[in-house]
């Protein structure tokens, strides 16, 4: 069995190569930024406050990250980004 002196040093040595920051990059979170960009930017043009990542992570946390995809391309192909998102959000206008 080993000693707490001899396990220590392996796990600060983990600890300090594990990436920190913005290094540490997910898939559904370069999704999140880029929809927390586009829809910031109308909402800037309509006098409203931004959205931050954690509301937007509650806005859609129900939703696979496949179809986040989907929504990404959709609204991407609208004339207004953020009427896009928000309509395809709403489950009464489906």
């Amino acid at each position: 069995m080993k000693s707490i002196r001899d396990i220590l040093p392996d796990i600060e040595k983990k600890a300090a190569e594990a990436p920190k920051g913005r290094k540490r990059q997910t898939e559904r979170g370069e999704l999140m930024r880029f929809f927390l960009r586009h829809l910031n930017y109308s909402r800037k043009n309509d006098g409203l406050a931004p959205l931050t990542m954690a509301h937007l992570g509650t806005i859609l946390e129900k939703i696979p990250t496949q179809d986040l995809y989907y929504l990404k391309s959709v609204c991407s192909q609208a004339k207004n980004f953020g009427k896009k998102f928000w309509w395809e959000l709403d489950p009464m206008k489906h």
